[in-house]
C-alpha cells in the first residue's frame, strides 16, 4: 500500500484522541491539582519526583500534545527555578527527541517529496550545507508562535542530523524553558520574588530580541531571494 507509514501514523494519532477523548489524559495532566502528589514526592524522594515529572512531560508533549509552557510552569513550582530548568529542558528535549523520531520514521517517506515541491522550504530545509535547517531551528525555537509540539515531528522530515536537531533544540529552547520556569518560581517564592521575576524579565527581553532579529533578517532574505529572482 502506498505511503503505509503515513496511514499507520493517522491511525494511531485518531486511536490516541479516542482514548484521550474517553479517559480525558489531557485534562488530568494540564490540572495542576492533579499533580500535587508530585509536591509532597519532592521532598520524600526528590529523585523518584524528577523521573515522574520527566515522563508526564514527555507524554504530555509528544504523546497527548500539550504545550511545553505548561510543563515550564509545573518545574518552577515543583522544583524551583535552576532544578526547575534543569528539569524542564532536559523533558522537553527528550520529548522533542522523540517526536523528531516518530516523524522520521513514519512521515519522511511521504511527506518529504510533497514539500521539497516548494523552493523556498527546500531552499531553508533541505539544503546541502545544513546552515539553514540550524538558522531556521534557531528562529523556530526562540519565536514563540511556532507550535512546540508540531515542530518535532515536523522536523523529522527534513534531512537535519539527529544529533544536530537534538543538541541545537537543547539549546535554544533553554532561553524561553528558564524564563517561564523562573518567572514561575519567583511568583511562588516571595523571599526571592523580585530577583527571580527580574532574571525571568531579562531573559524574556533577550527572547524576544533574538527572535525579533532573527524573524526580520529571516523575512528580509526572502524579499531579497524574491526580488533577484524576478
Amino acid at each position: 500500500m502506498k505511503n503505509k507509514k503515513l496511514w499507520i501514523f493517522i491511525c494511531i494519532i485518531i486511536v490516541i484522541l479516542c482514548l484521550d477523548h474517553i479517559f480525558e489524559w489531557s485534562s488530568y495532566i494540564g490540572d495542576f491539582d492533579n499533580l500535587k502528589f508530585l509536591k509532597d514526592m519532592v521532598n520524600e524522594n526528590l529523585l523518584l519526583a524528577v523521573l515522574l515529572y520527566i515522563g508526564l512531560t514527555v507524554v504530555g508533549c509528544v504523546v497527548l500534545a500539550l504545550p511545553g509552557v505548561t510543563f515550564a510552569i509545573a518545574a518552577g513550582l515543583l522544583f524551583g527555578p535552576v532544578l526547575g530548568t534543569l528539569c524542564c529542558s532536559a523533558a522537553t528535549t527528550i520529548g522533542a527527541m522523540l517526536a523528531f523520531a516518530v516523524g522520521r520514521f513514519f512521515l519522511k517517506d511521504s511527506i518529504k517529496p510533497m514539500v521539497m515541491k516548494n523552493k523556498y522550504i527546500r531552499k531553508w530545509l533541505f539544503d546541502e550545507g545544513g546552515g539553514n535547517e540550524i538558522f531556521v531551528l534557531m528562529i523556530t525555537r526562540l519565536v514563540p508562535v511556532f507550535p512546540y509540539n508540531l515542530q518535532n515531528f515536523a522536523y523529522g522530515v527534513t534531512d537535519i542530523r539527529f544529533s544536530t536537531y537534538s543538541v541545537c533544540s537543547l539549546i535554544f529552547m533553554l532561553p524561553g524553558t528558564a524564563m517561564y520556569t523562573v518567572g514561575t518560581a519567583g511568583l511562588a517564592d516571595k523571599e526571592n520574588r523580585i530577583l527571580y521575576i527580574g532574571v525571568a524579565l531579562a531573559l524574556a527581553a533577550v527572547v524576544m530580541g533574538l527572535g525579533a532579529f532573527l524573524k526580520k533578517r529571516y523575512m528580509k532574505e526572502e524579499k531579497d531571494d524574491g526580488r533577484a529572482e524576478r
